[in-house]
């Protein structure tokens, strides 16, 4: 008999199992990947009952279609308005449910939201790599061989059989409209003064060219003061590098280690994720703060994703 798993039967181009992503290995050229919403795997995963950064399947625009062989498993989407059925009948909004041997879920596309999460209770039964499951497409490590799932894959659960427990639901998110948050530098003295107050003052926005290595933003050239190369140094998810082309590229989360263009600015992690979930089209204002003030958001953003599973709560009786 087969074990539990969750079979692909019309995954969209761009599904990975993605974690909270790899810690300690940059200096050693590894990316750290991890989900690019790390707000929306949290919440998947606490509708189904695990920790925050457990792996989940991300999917860009929607998820496809998906089965489950063998036993029942516990599933969650998140990721804001991706239309959802099992079977054809529409499941809620941010909310758990069963699907049994041979049901087919299908997750469509959402109106406003680029990246989904789709989280299995227990998790999938695949080995880390160098400390996570996450997968980076281009090294191919981690996930299911490293690369991307494709139709007819199955993935290993942990748990053979939903547990007998209530469904959990959660209300939606407010979505923040507030400009995004950057410390600047490490090399903002590349530039003129005007160039720096061009980003804070400006509206830009995001392209066609997105991907989880980058998004490149359209909007003011920036101008460079000393030239637009340098000793290639450390890189990470959220710094805005300016080529020659006075085009801001921000790093996503499976930017290289180092790179050789000026960093004007770093966008912090509270915001990278909403950054993260711009589709195409979408206008992206900068407001500078200090490092102080950026270390006191990030303890409170790392608080905020561990009181999640605290927002969750069983279906309303009219509900279930």
């Amino acid at each position: 008999m087969h074990g539990p798993a969750l079979r692909a039967i019309a995954p969209t181009p761009f599904v990975t199992i993605q974690d909270g992503g790899r810690r300690g290995w940059r200096r050693f050229g590894l990316a750290g990947a991890g989900a690019m919403d790390k707000m929306s795997l949290a919440i998947a995963n606490s509708l189904v009952g695990n920790r925050a950064t457990e792996a989940a399947l991300e999917f860009a625009y929607a998820g496809g279609e998906w089965t489950v062989e063998a036993g029942s498993c516990r599933i969650a989407i998140a990721g804001a308005g991706f239309s959802t059925k099992i079977d054809g009948v529409v499941l809620p909004p941010l909310t758990s449910a069963i699907l049994q041997r041979g049901q087919r879920l299908r997750i469509g596309s959402s109106p406003r939201q680029v990246w989904g999460y789709l989280a299995v209770a227990g998790g999938f039964a695949i080995a880390p790599q160098f400390g996570s499951r996450s997968t980076h497409v281009r090294t191919r490590i981690g996930g299911l061989r490293g690369g991307t799932i494709q139709a007819g894959a199955s993935l290993p659960l942990v748990a053979y059989r939903a547990n007998d427990e209530p469904e959990r639901t959660m209300s939606i998110p407010h979505e923040e409209e507030d400009p995004c948050r950057v410390v600047l530098g490490p090399q903002d003295d590349f530039f003129c003064e005007a160039s720096v107050s061009l980003l804070l003052n400006s509206e830009y926005h995001v392209t066609w060219q997105q991907d989880r290595m980058a998004y490149r933003l359209d909007g003011p050239k920036l101008s460079h003061s000393k030239g637009y190369n340098i000793i290639s140094d450390a890189v990470m998810p959220g710094c805005i590098q300016v080529p020659g082309t006075g085009t801001p590229i921000l790093l996503m989360r499976d930017a290289g280690t180092v790179g050789g263009y000026p960093k004007i600015a770093t966008v912090i992690e509270a915001d990278l994720c909403r950054v993260a979930q711009m589709r195409p089209g979408s206008a992206v204002k900068f407001v500078a703060i200090s490092v102080a003030e950026a270390h006191a958001i990030r303890r409170r953003y790392l608080a905020r994703l561990q009181l999640i599973a605290e927002e969750t709560g069983p279906l309303p009786s009219a509900l279930t």
